[in-house]
């Protein structure tokens, strides 16, 4: 059984592909691109290192187009990141190979998020399994089963080589003579990992 895993080289979602694994799956995982930077490779380096199949989707520069303005009107990036992931799970889901897909949202995430009713719509328009094996972790029990099993490498979001939906949109944004730190918070530390821990 196979399940579609998106996939940012972060810890939540390299813990989320973990835990698939353990319960049977096997696992691919899919690092989305918008084809405007090669920023997919720090997930695939990750994905290698761990072991895992590794896949780019790429989606259209329309919806990264659609993103930014969202978060230039909105003077922050919540709505606009959660276009992009709801837009991102749609398009692995068409698929037609796909019949599961996953991530590695957390229950204290605000975005990206699918409450219930959308994450019922998302399987019924679709015939896919969704499956989110962090839903029931916060950050700290998080933050103890990844320090157990990953080398985490922990940076300020503007310089961490990462593969998730932030880079193209930070980068589109400067290209459209935007300041990223005028929607972005000025100090954000996100993760990568670096592979497993000896």
């Amino acid at each position: 059984m196979i399940v579609h895993h998106f996939y940012s080289g972060g810890k939540d979602s390299s813990l989320a592909a973990w835990i698939l694994t353990r319960m049977g799956y096997d696992v691919e995982l899919v690092t989305v691109n918008f084809g405007i930077l090669d920023s997919w490779k720090y997930a695939r380096e990750t994905a290698e290192r761990l072991g895992f199949e590794h896949r780019v989707l790429y989606l259209p520069t329309e919806i990264l187009e659609k993103a930014a303005e969202m978060a230039v009107k909105d003077g922050h990036p919540n709505n606009a990141i959660q276009f992009i992931h709801e837009k991102a799970l749609e398009a692995l889901a068409s698929l037609p190979e796909v019949e599961r897909i996953s991530d590695g949202t957390r229950r204290d995430d605000r975005v990206p998020f699918l409450d219930l009713p959308k994450a019922r719509s998302l399987e019924d328009r679709f015939n896919v399994a969704y499956i989110r094996p962090l839903l029931g972790l916060g950050y700290k029990t998080i933050r103890e089963l990844t320090e157990k099993l990953f080398m985490v490498e922990i940076r300020e979001s503007e310089e961490l080589e990462k593969s998730d939906y932030e880079v193209e949109l930070r980068y589109f944004l400067r290209k459209e003579g935007i300041d990223p730190l005028t929607i972005f918070p000025k100090q954000h530390y996100q993760s990568r990992v670096m592979g497993w821990r000896e």
